[in-house]
């Protein structure tokens, strides 16, 4: 593996982080942005808002987006799975239980993509470290939420399930996001979030009559930062790590988002952490890096 090589191992992890941190403020962001403003018309907002700056930041590249109706099917296809279905979900979810069993519930994304790249798909090697890497980071997981995120695990059984459902969509999304190589990142984020919101715009309007409801300042300013941070920047980072770290790798950043997670609730709301939490922490990096840094090969040996 020679330098350049390395190098881009590096910025691709460092993308991985920087997706963790984005989508791991989300939960907070999400439980701000309920308290006033209901599930769908929260998603809705997010949806159309980080889709048209998208469309805006495409437009300043000089990036076109595709037109034939075969892609912007793919692209509906995608929003179902990685935004619409999902992120309602998790939005109703976050009503009912607390948010650190949501994120260790939603943190098992990368155990759900591996079991159907296994036993589906097939197209990705399911090496026996990446086995490793999904065990090492629930382990992680386990020990920086800690066991009394279970207390009350009979208690909003449904929630819990809805979050559950949320984690499988975004696993299916990670494989069925690989069929856009080829397009630019960009691209199929701006078109699976405005294929997403000509879904979720209708059943806001609908179901929640948004019309009606007066949201507290601080839903809205949490609305804006997941709407731009949180999903805009997201998933044009997220569609480039599907096809460079691939399926299994990208939805490693579940486990990050954890730690990252914790870290924003002690510099903004004041929580400590548990002594536990720092094994955790060295538990969900060595499962992240062994499901996303390739094994090195050999060096070829040179025959006279």
């Amino acid at each position: 593996m020679d330098h350049r090589q390395d190098t881009n191992i590096a910025a691709e992890l460092a993308l991985l982080v920087a997706l963790a941190t984005l989508w791991g403020g989300s939960y907070t962001f999400i439980k701000l942005g309920v308290a006033t403003i209901p599930p769908i018309t929260l998603i809705a907002a997010r949806t159309t808002i980080a889709g048209l700056l998208l469309l805006v930041v495409m437009r300043a590249r000089g990036i076109s987006m595709p037109t034939d109706a075969a892609t912007w099917q793919r692209f509906a296809f995608q929003a179902v799975l990685n935004s619409v279905i999902p992120w309602t979900l998790i939005a109703w979810g976050e009503h009912h239980v607390d948010a650190a069993l949501a994120t260790i519930l939603n943190s098992a994304g990368p155990i759900f993509t591996f079991l159907l790249t296994a036993v589906v798909t097939h197209h990705e090697a399911t090496t026996p470290r990446k086995l490793f890497g999904v065990v090492a980071g629930m382990a992680g997981i386990c020990l920086i939420v800690g066991v009394d995120a279970f207390r009350d695990i009979d208690s909003g059984l449904v929630a819990e399930a809805a979050i559950v459902a949320a984690t499988i969509c975004y696993a299916c999304a990670a494989i069925f996001g690989r069929s856009f190589k080829g397009l630019d990142p960009m691209a199929p984020a701006a078109g699976s979030l405005l294929a997403g919101a000509a879904v979720l715009i209708p059943a806001s309007l609908v179901v929640e009559q948004p019309w009606t409801l007066s949201p507290s300042l601080s839903s809205v300013l949490a609305l804006l930062a997941l709407a731009v941070f949180s999903t805009a920047a997201a998933f044009a980072i997220y569609f480039r790590l599907i096809q460079t770290l691939g399926s299994v790798g990208t939805t490693a950043q579940a486990y990050l988002r954890v730690p990252i997670g914790v870290a924003i609730s002690v510099a903004f709301l004041g929580e400590t952490l548990s002594q536990t939490a720092w094994i955790g922490l060295a538990c969900v990096v060595l499962g992240v890096a062994a499901m996303t840094i390739p094994a090195r090969r050999p060096a070829s040996v040179k025959t006279s």
